[in-house]
């Protein structure tokens, strides 16, 4: 008796071409995923112009980045802490090699001078670590314009923060070392406000 023919399945042949076909797929796409990812640090938290990065600012992660925007690889961590934000560096933002530098600020013959100032001294913009802006001195309660007392000009906002105490913004200035003293007499009155000028970096 001849041994029964075996019946083909065109359907299994081609479902099982297909699984074949999608396995060494995904896995190329998988190869390929996995060796064009570089770890590289990016920024836990905003880190402000100016602030020393400290290792909770950043974090390391795995990503697929392209090498034109040169990123910092995460095993560069440790030369980076402890070096100040050359720029701001929102949350979640890859570091580049312009993302920071190791100049202190104050530097050169500039001081920083803290103004503390109400909702009414500055503007309705909020103000930001390179902001430009001009200190105008205001008059007094009652008092006529002030004679003599030109602007300051020139400042640069290095730091700005709220004094959880009184509630008043606390804006730092970067200026000269021959307006400091002058600036700092003004701001202890109170009667000064400040008029921003420029958002250029």
């Amino acid at each position: 008796m001849p041994p029964p023919k075996l019946r083909r399945r065109p359907a299994l042949v081609g479902a099982a071409l297909v699984a074949i076909c999608l396995g060494a797929l995904l896995a190329a796409w998988a190869w390929t995923a996995t060796t064009n990812t570089e770890e590289v640090l990016v920024a836990r938290q905003t880190i402000e112009r100016g602030a020393v990065i400290q290792s909770g600012d950043l974090a390391r992660v795995r990503v697929s980045v392209d090498p034109a925007l040169h990123p910092v690889p995460a095993s560069q961590i440790d030369d980076i802490v402890g070096q100040r934000a050359a720029v701001d560096v929102a949350a979640g933002a890859m570091l580049t090699p312009d993302s920071f530098t190791s100049t202190v600020v104050p530097a050169g013959n500039n001081s920083i001078v803290g103004v503390a100032l109400t909702p009414a001294q500055v503007p309705g913009l909020d103000l930001a670590p390179g902001d430009h802006v001009r200190v105008v001195v205001t008059p007094a309660q009652g008092a006529g314009p002030p004679a003599g007392a030109p602007p300051v000009s020139d400042a640069e906002v290095a730091g700005v923060h709220v004094d959880g105490e009184t509630g008043q913004l606390i804006v730092d200035l970067l200026v000269p070392h021959a307006d400091a003293a002058v600036l700092a007499a003004r701001a202890a009155t109170g009667n000064v406000a400040l008029v921003l000028d420029s958002r250029e970096r």
